[in-house]
């Protein structure tokens, strides 16, 4: 969510709400393979019709607030390589825990691919490096005007440069850093319910990181001992061309 500077509510100099949404689209897709009649919808139109329903929900809520200047929900679309290494490996989780003993069925009746997550399995997808925001001059029209904008929400819809849909599913927490370097952003604020990004994570040595210089952030990417997992938000930070 992002709000003009100067019009700041309450205290905030400039913000944005990016939700984790890889549950709501595999619940989505089951709900979307339910209904036998018809084609199922692909990836990148759910992931639309996720960002447009919580867009929806959050513009409700804020604009019931007092003294609120407009809200505006915009569909964010993001560009990614058809080419991107990522569509060869699927990582990204969405959607309800399954057994194990489920695994074979649901990839023969579905197509998908599965990986374990913990003692369960879940579907995984294609989580492609956004390119660009496709979107950000509207974003930026809006903030001048003194909305507060709701966008790229879970990552954005991801499109290739072609225009057409993409099957993969973009890191909400690249996205939020790549729309504020295209809109020079004072700041950005990745807010999760983790209470710190970790050096050695997972280890007896393991240690928040609280405060972190540019080069010193840098020296531990290199080293990669950081929890870099949703909820934690520490792969955009390596990212981030400092």
């Amino acid at each position: 969510m992002l709000y003009p500077r100067w019009r700041a509510w309450p205290v905030l100099i400039g913000w944005r709400l990016f939700t984790a949404t890889g549950r709501r689209w595999g619940l989505l897709a089951l709900q979307n393979l339910a209904w036998k009649e018809v084609e199922p919808y692909p990836l990148d139109v759910l992931v639309a019709e996720s960002q447009g329903m919580i867009g929806y929900m959050l513009a409700q809520s804020l604009s019931a607030q007092p003294q609120m200047p407009p809200v505006t929900t915009v569909l964010t679309r993001i560009e990614v390589s058809p080419d991107d290494p990522a569509f060869l490996q699927p990582e990204k989780f969405i959607g309800p825990v399954y057994q194990p003993e489920e695994q074979e069925a649901l990839e023969a009746a579905y197509g998908w691919q599965m990986k374990r997550d913990g003692k369960y399995l879940r579907r995984v997808v294609a989580s492609p490096q956004p390119r660009k925001i496709l979107d950000s001059e509207a974003i930026e029209l809006l903030l001048k005007e003194g909305h507060v904008v709701i966008c790229s929400g879970g990552g954005g819809v991801p499109v290739t440069e072609d225009g057409a849909g993409s099957e993969a599913v973009i890191d909400k927490d690249l996205a939020a850093a790549l729309l504020a370097e295209q809109i020079n952003a004072d700041g950005l604020v990745i807010l999760t319910d983790a209470d710190a990004v970790y050096e050695n994570w997972g280890t007896p040595q393991q240690r928040a990181i609280r405060h972190a210089t540019p080069d010193e952030f840098s020296a531990i990417c290199q080293s990669r001992w950081f929890d870099g997992a949703e909820g934690n938000g520490g792969e955009w930070l390596c990212q981030k061309p400092w």
